[in-house]
């Protein structure tokens, strides 16, 4: 009988100390950018700042201007706005390093205005260790938790469009049975997962509200040669599309808010696009052709704009 119950334990703390691994969990985000097949133009988008408003890890000699995590929040935002392929990202950030390494080169920076201005800063951040302890087995999880908020701002008008946070959360758990089992120290990487996590649940968002606003260009030149419009091939521009071709609206001034309104233009006529040409997003533009009802004002092109159908 004893025989038979040390073989039952045996088998059993066997049974046991293989089920015990080091696990990572990461929380799935609540929404993924999600792909179309429908033709989206690029719009021009730049990320103000991202700084850290959390009292972590700001010592005696904290630097406000490079804080690591400020940083690293604004390259996880960049990278990911820049997988979705539908934005032409333009440096702010660290605009002050490329001016001087341009001036020291010789050359003269042209820098580009954008159609939007993302601006954002880590709200909350904290870090956790919890764990329980029994007779045979102990467990210990470190867990990472971060908050992120961001304000989309249209450049236009100054109007925030989008203001949204999102959480993010990142776990590692490790277990021991009788000594035996994974063991875990400081992960460091749960910091940046966590972040990653909050930021990717805000993208989505921040694609939609760039995209709800028709994308806009104007005639560059109009005459017998050529007719151009401005924006090219790394907007999505490409032979074949076509686009329509709009009077300016009349603006008024709302006496409530203050806010200048552009009224409704009327649609004159299509433009479709030829060929493209240009080297960069500022220096490209398209040929077109011009089919309408109402011939253009060659000596008043201002006065049109061109948008998606």
């Amino acid at each position: 009988m004893r025989k038979l119950l040390l073989l039952a334990f045996a088998l059993l703390t066997v049974g046991v100390v293989e089920a015990q691994r080091k696990t990572e969990t990461v929380e799935t985000p609540k929404s993924e950018t999600t792909t179309s097949n429908q033709k989206t133009i690029k719009r021009k988008v730049a990320i103000g700042r991202f700084s850290n408003e959390t009292q972590y890890a700001k010592g005696l000699f904290y630097d406000r201007e490079n804080d690591p995590m400020g940083k690293q929040a604004l390259d996880i935002l960049s990278a990911k706005l820049a997988a979705s392929g539908k934005f032409i990202l333009l440096e702010r950030g660290d605009l002050n390093a490329i001016l001087e390494e341009s001036k020291n080169g010789g050359a003269s920076l042209s820098t580009i205005g954008a159609d939007y201005l993302i601006i954002g800063s880590i709200t909350q951040f904290g870090r956790k260790n919890t764990g329980k302890s029994g007779v045979f087995s102990t467990t210990k999880t470190q867990t990472v938790e971060a908050a992120v908020s961001i304000r989309l701002v249209d450049v236009s008008s100054g109007l925030i469009i989008y203001s949204d946070e999102a959480k993010g959360t990142a776990e590692l758990t490790t277990k021991t049975t009788m000594g035996v089992g994974g063991k875990a120290d400081y992960d460091a990487t749960l910091s940046d997962k966590a972040i990653s996590e909050a930021i990717g649940q805000l993208v989505e968002n921040i694609i939609n509200k760039c995209t709800d606003k028709p994308w806009r260009t104007y005639f560059l030149s109009y005459d017998t040669d050529a007719i151009l419009i401005g924006g090219g091939a790394s907007q999505g521009l490409a032979a074949g599309d076509t686009f329509a071709v709009m009077t300016k609206g009349k603006k008024v001034k709302n006496p409530q808010t203050g806010i200048e309104i552009e009224l409704p233009g009327k649609k004159i006529g299509t433009v479709s696009v030829v060929s493209t040409a240009g080297d960069t997003p500022e220096t490209e533009y398209s040929f077109v052709t011009y089919s309408g009802s109402v011939p253009v004002d060659t000596n008043n092109l201002t006065n049109y704009y061109i948008v998606q159908q």
